[in-house]
This record gives C-alpha cells, structure tokens and sequence, in this order.
C-alpha cells in the first residue's frame, strides 16, 4: 500500500506531499502510521488481536535498534577509515593514478573534507581507499647507522 495513499485521505493534501518520491525503506514514523491506519479502519465485529498488536510494537523495537546499530557500526568504520589515514602520515605509500599507473611517495598529511579520508602524498591528495601499499619510513631507507658484520677469523694455532 503506498504511503502517499494514506496522507490523501488525511486531508491535507498539497502539490509538495503529491510531487514527493516514495520512501524507499521503512522507518519507525511509516511503521506508527500504518499501525494507526489499521486501527482506524478495522471491522468493529471482528477487532484486531491484542497479541497481533504486540508483536507488531515489538516488531517495531527491534527494526528501531537495528537502525541504532546499522549507524553505529557506520560510524564506527568512518572512525577506522580515519584512523588508518592518520597512521599513514611519514609512510612511504604506494597508489594507483588515474592512468592506472602505481605512484609511490610519502604521505604528509589527511584531510577529513570528503566521506572518504584523503592522503597527500608528494603534494597530491589520494584517497585513502585508492592506496595500495605502505612501508614504513624506516624500511623504505637502508639504515646506515648498523654496523657491518665482523669479517669471520680462524683461530691461529700456536
């Protein structure tokens, strides 16, 4: 049943509510009207069940906590995805260019600007999910400061 169906018969009715696209998922506000609708339009004789009625209400409790969660675990990976581009700030980074092409350089800073964290690299901001590959500083540059090995000796016998 279409829910623009329904606000016509409210009576109010006006050129924006008949011009609006449909809601493509069902949120607590469609569920609580719908019920409201049911009860409103149900035969006298033949009253909806009290356990009916229950479930739905509890139906709607745990569409509404898997919102909550669904969010929460959306913000939970934006946290990550923030996290990981921080992390990269001093790495030696490699990614793919628009030419398709791996580009490697040190990441200089993240910018949270955009849905998806960016990283500048050589003065270029890539976004974080276009990165291929990291190492860190350290082994990307040969250590000079190790010693070398000691050249091995064979004992002299007196």
């Amino acid at each position: 049943m279409p829910i623009e169906a329904l606000v016509a018969t409210r009576g109010t009715d006006t050129a924006a509510e008949a011009t609006r696209a449909p809601k493509q998922s069902m949120d607590s506000e469609v569920f609580m009207h719908l019920l409201v609708t049911q009860l409103r339009n149900q035969d006298p004789s033949s009253p909806m069940d009290t356990n009916e009625m229950i479930a739905q209400t509890t139906q709607l409790a745990s569409m509404e906590q898997l919102t909550s969660m669904a969010k929460m675990d959306e913000e939970n990976f934006s946290l990550q995805m923030r996290i990981a581009a921080a992390a990269l700030i001093g790495q030696s980074v490699t990614y793919t260019d628009d030419a398709g092409k791996p580009v490697t350089g040190t990441a200089s800073s993240v910018s949270y600007a955009a849905g998806v964290p960016t990283v500048n690299i050589n003065g270029k901001d890539v976004l974080l999910d276009r990165i291929s590959g990291v190492v860190s500083a350290t082994a990307a540059a040969p250590d000079t400061a190790a010693p070398a090995p000691a050249p091995a000796t064979t004992p002299v016998s007196a």
